[in-house]
């Protein structure tokens, strides 16, 4: 293949630098390889940076180098080297859809009377405490700072000694919301049967319905979670319907507001 099939731009006044030129030659050389190779990769193998990859891509009129690939997939589609792009596409659509099946079957699970019970809720208490472990604890740190911002009382603790604790000297008039993924982590558990004792409103963020904190909470937002998992062997699942429904409560609480 030479430079002509390479080039989507047809002008012909386009200057390609010396680097360029050298990339340009080791692409004709070796373009059985395209498909397999990164543009990091492809980098180390021609000896030249991922920008002056970039750069010749776009004066070439590709969008990158991503694109450069499909164009050659197109124009060699009886090539069976070529067909590990449209296997890489795929999985990549999988991990879209599988996001897209969290955000979209967590929003249709939503109750608007839930969300308004918790608005009045969290509006009528003097305090909020915030409990979470592990991931959710980015979650529960944007809350945190969210309601700092619409001027309440908010404080978050993830320490398991400092929540088990804490849980048991809330004040009847605050209220306390578990941020929590599987619902069942032990000090959290241990926490809402402790603002239970003590008659402290409670509201749980979770994506597990059987789960303990969900039983256990005076009012329960429960989100959708995917089965599959791209860590299986690490509790590093996606976060996303926690995302979702925490930034929807606190996106309604703060029309409340105004």
């Amino acid at each position: 293949m030479n430079s002509t099939n390479l080039q989507k731009n047809s002008n012909e006044q386009i200057h390609f630098s010396s680097s360029e030129l050298f990339l340009l030659e080791y692409l004709e050389k070796h373009i059985d390889n395209i498909p397999e190779t990164s543009i990091v990769k492809l980098s180390e193998l021609a000896n030249v940076s991922t920008s002056t990859i970039v750069r010749t891509m776009k004066k070439m009129g590709y969008d990158g180098f991503t694109s450069f690939k499909h164009h050659l997939k197109n124009e060699q589609e009886f090539n069976p080297k070529f067909a590990i792009i449209d296997q890489v596409d795929q999985k990549i659509r999988k991990a879209i859809m599988k996001n897209e099946q969290e955000l979209t079957k967590t929003i249709q699970m939503l109750d608007s009377g839930t969300i308004e019970d918790a608005i009045q809720n969290i509006k009528a208490s003097n305090k909020i405490t915030i409990f979470a472990r592990g991931f959710s604890e980015f979650i529960a740190k944007e809350m945190m700072i969210k309601f700092q911002l619409m001027g309440k009382h908010c404080e978050l603790h993830d320490d398991p000694n400092i929540i088990r604790s804490i849980s048991k000297k809330i004040d009847k008039n605050g209220i306390v919301i578990f941020v929590s993924l599987n619902g069942e982590t032990a000090e959290l558990v241990e926490a809402a049967n402790n603002c239970n004792q003590h008659s402290v409103r409670t509201i749980t963020f979770t994506a597990n319905s059987q789960g303990s904190l969900a039983k256990l909470s005076e009012i329960t937002f429960v989100g959708y979670k995917s089965s599959f998992s791209y860590f299986p062997e690490y509790e590093v699942r996606s976060r996303l319907p926690l995302q979702i429904m925490t930034r929807i409560l606190l996106d309604s609480y703060a029309i409340r507001m105004q």
